[in-house]
């Protein structure tokens, strides 16, 4: 019982500080992200670092980026395209947006 409720106050207080590390790795390969994406190496796509250092200055990126993320896109790494992803809503998207661009 005392464990439980030490384990729900921890859980609380990343998700005010904002998600841990592993929460969304593990979101990423839940979600098949991990497929194609990579933290620090271009595997199809482009690794989470570079994603971070193109994206992390704009303030748009979230919203520009979980939309991508959602229905797919071509063109701003080359001419592979990304297939969207449906089964990733719009919280999933942005929860795991917020954590690629913290991949500095």
């Amino acid at each position: 019982m005392k464990r439980t409720l030490i384990l729900s106050i921890a859980s609380a207080a990343a998700l005010l500080a904002g998600a841990p590390a592993h929460a969304s790795m593990d979101l990423a390969k839940a979600k098949n992200c991990t497929a194609c994406h990579a933290v620090d190496k271009k595997l199809i796509g482009p690794s989470y670092k570079d994603v971070a250092a193109k994206y992390g200055s704009d303030k748009d990126a979230v919203a520009k980026l979980s939309k991508k993320v959602r229905e797919g896109g071509v063109g701003a790494w080359g001419q592979i395209p990304m297939p969207a992803n449906p089964q990733v809503n719009a919280d999933e998207a942005a929860a795991l947006v917020k954590w690629i661009l913290s991949q500095k």
